[in-house]
């Protein structure tokens, strides 16, 4: 009698983080083909929007296309979400789970690059919410001159942003619109506000 033997492939950590990436890279690549991603409404190629989305995860802040003019608010929103995630490590969203086993935690312990596994969830929570603190502390900052030049939402969107990108050093901003295409923070070279909180931010 012949029994089919089951196999337990079991990934290691560092192949599951690397899943993790490339989940999330296609996931960002789809969305971002959508015509609602585009300003214009039209689909954007392909390897435009994989392009994109790879640099956005792995926060290189390459770009074939500019931001502020090619992407619309909703690929913006699906840019900044694929940064702060990229930026964060994928494998830390696990510790916003109220149970995490032991293999979670080797997870969590490769994806930080921490040396031991005891208190990882910890740090990894405590890592969470310092970046939550500083980046909405650096939106705040970037607000008192976004807001007035901008108007409520559209500052507050261009403040949450930019200290998104800035504090994962993704290097993706908005300013195509207001300074042209691929102009970053140019229009600010003399304004030393806005240049120490990005600093700071980085």
């Amino acid at each position: 009698m012949n029994k089919k033997m089951k196999k337990d492939v079991k990934l290691s950590p560092s192949a599951i983080i690397a899943v993790g990436f490339l989940l999330l890279i296609l996931t960002a690549t789809l969305l971002l083909m959508l015509p609602i991603s585009a300003r214009n409404r039209q689909s954007t190629p392909l390897l435009t929007s994989l392009f994109t989305a790879t640099s956005a995860v792995c926060v290189t802040g390459q770009a074939l296309v500019d931001t502020g003019t090619h992407w619309s608010l909703f690929g913006q929103v699906v840019l900044i979400v694929a940064i702060q995630i990229g930026g964060l490590g994928v494998m830390t969203l696990m510790a916003l789970g109220k149970r995490i086993g032991l293999r979670q935690r080797t997870l969590l312990q490769e994806s930080v690059a921490s040396f031991h596994v005891g208190g990882i969830v910890r740090l990894v929570r405590f890592a969470m919410r310092g970046t939550a603190v500083v980046e909405g502390c650096g939106a705040v900052l970037l607000s008192f001159r976004f807001v007035p030049m901008l108007g409520w939402a559209k500052g507050i969107w261009y403040s949450v942003f930019h200290s998104i990108s800035a504090f994962c050093n993704a290097g993706f901003d908005l300013m195509g619109p207001i300074s042209g295409e691929f102009t970053s923070l140019e229009s600010f070279v003399g304004d030393p506000f806005v240049n120490g909180v990005v600093i700071m931010l980085i």
